[in-house]
């Protein structure tokens, strides 16, 4: 073992930033999450997009990665992927999942679960059209989370779609497009000194969002 290792027991973070309290809270989770997300767009730009996704399959075990939100409003919160991907994969059969947002300059956190559905397939081919072409090649060329013997496959297979299509317009794969996830629990997290974070969640019991304050 190196010596120069670093002892990550001693690593420490004082949060700061502010607190959270019941009287802050919009008593709609849509609403509270727009505020907060508003304030990381003008401070992360695109960055502020980006989620954790967790998805778990059958036998219970679970996967995470990094997305990008493209959209949200009442009705849910969107991405668009390739549907044979480990994530497509495990939301064919357990279509439930939970997201992940974390804006660490502002010491926050926000956890949306719910169940998950297939956006409409011209949604799907209307985001695909706006995507830059290289990001269009990329998204028809691969056929997500496979196996793949080396990137010169994946580059030769890009150059065949772009002689293909070498006016641009390149049609978007029956195997790609979108999901949303239909909250039913928001977790609203706000980190505190001394470990004492601030979290309150919102639960959808009969139609209506209850909210209480969970120990951090």
């Amino acid at each position: 073992m190196s010596q120069d290792k670093v002892d990550l027991k001693s690593l420490r973070r004082e949060y700061v930033v502010g607190d959270l309290n019941r009287e802050d809270l919009c008593e709609d989770p849509f609403q509270q999450f727009s505020q907060w997300f508003e304030q990381a767009i003008a401070q992360y730009a695109d960055e502020a997009t980006a989620m954790t996704l967790a998805t778990a399959d059958q036998q219970g075990m679970p996967s995470a990665r990094i997305v990008l939100l493209k959209d949200y409003d009442r009705n849910g919160f969107s991405w668009f992927t390739d549907y044979r991907s480990e994530k497509g994969q495990q939301l064919l059969t357990n279509p439930q999942a939970e997201i992940l947002f974390f804006w660490p300059s502002q010491s926050r956190q926000v956890r949306i679960r719910g169940h998950v559905e297939k956006l409409p397939r011209e949604e799907g081919q209307a985001y695909f059209s706006q995507r830059p072409v290289g990001s269009q090649l990329s998204a028809a060329s691969s056929c997500q989370s496979h196996p793949v013997e080396s990137r010169e496959i994946l580059e030769q297979s890009i150059t065949s779609l772009q002689q293909q299509y070498s006016d641009g317009d390149i049609p978007c794969p029956e195997e790609w497009g979108g999901y949303r996830l239909i909250p039913q629990r928001f977790e609203f997290w706000q980190g505190r000194p001394s470990r004492l974070h601030d979290r309150f969640e919102y639960q959808l019991i009969e139609g209506g969002w209850s909210i209480q304050r969970l120990q951090p």
